[in-house]
């Protein structure tokens, strides 16, 4: 085991950063010496790992917490998404790189305004907006998004999309699958955290929309492959039916 100290110095993670992620609940030490100094294990460094991982993708903390503690899991497709994800960052930054040397290269003369590009969360907002126009959810999600940076509303995209390219994964199983409806709940969970409440009735519409055509389903489909939007559709009403029938019966 090692030293609070010892993994300070391994990782450049100041030792009141440490102690901050143990104090909520996101790095617990596996034990403690006698006089009270922290002490981790192999397992510790590796969840240190993926959380840094997560920071130079700027997660809030608690995304981060919510993510690496899911009873399920899966370490390898963990990394797969890190892996995805830093990719689409590089990407972004070798276009804005490329950008301002065409911008110095024609004297500030070259217009380009891809670098930039927001379609993909701007057309679920466009979405969202003819779906509650001024309803509490919108204003929600419009007082979120006013909260973020470019960089954050670019990488919250991405991150949404890369949900259904985990579906695309699934689309030749069953929607009804433990892995289709786990990822209906994460689809879920990812809109109440960062966008609005995504309550069932609002869910079940989101999937009409999901496999309805037009930009959002091109978006989908180019991102997990044809027929993603209509699997995550059919995912979704399986998925508020139970919730539903769970909801009556406690009734």
């Amino acid at each position: 085991m090692m030293t609070v100290h010892k993994v300070s110095r391994l990782t450049g993670v100041s030792v009141r950063t440490l102690h901050y992620y143990d104090q909520i609940g996101l790095l617990h030490p596996a034990g403690h010496t006698d006089s009270g100094y922290r002490l981790y294990e192999e397992a510790d460094l590796a969840r240190l790992q993926d959380i840094l991982f997560f920071r130079e993708l700027e997660f809030p903390l608690k995304d981060i917490k919510a993510i690496l503690d899911q009873p399920d899991l899966n370490r390898e497709k963990l990394l797969e998404q890190q892996i995805e994800l830093l990719r689409l960052k590089k990407e972004h930054i070798e276009n804005l790189l490329s950008f301002a040397e065409e911008i110095k290269t024609h004297g500030g003369k070259h217009m380009d305004f891809k670098p930039f590009d927001r379609s993909k969360l701007e057309a679920y907002a466009r979405q969202a907006k003819e779906l509650y126009g001024d309803s509490e959810q919108y204003k929600e999600m419009q007082a979120k998004a006013g909260n973020r940076t470019s960089d954050e509303e670019a990488l919250l995209a991405d991150r949404f999309m890369l949900l259904f390219k985990e579906a695309g994964e699934l689309k030749n199983g069953r929607p009804d699958s433990p892995e289709a409806q786990n990822l209906v709940r994460r689809i879920q969970r990812f809109i109440t955290d960062h966008m609005y409440r995504c309550t069932t009735p609002i869910l079940r519409s989101l999937g009409k929309m999901y496999s309805g055509g037009g930009e959002m389903t091109q978006n989908i489909d180019s991102t997990g492959g044809a027929g993603t939007g209509e699997f995550v559709d059919r995912a979704i009403q399986i998925y508020c039916d139970r919730a539903e029938t769970e909801s009556s019966a406690e009734k």
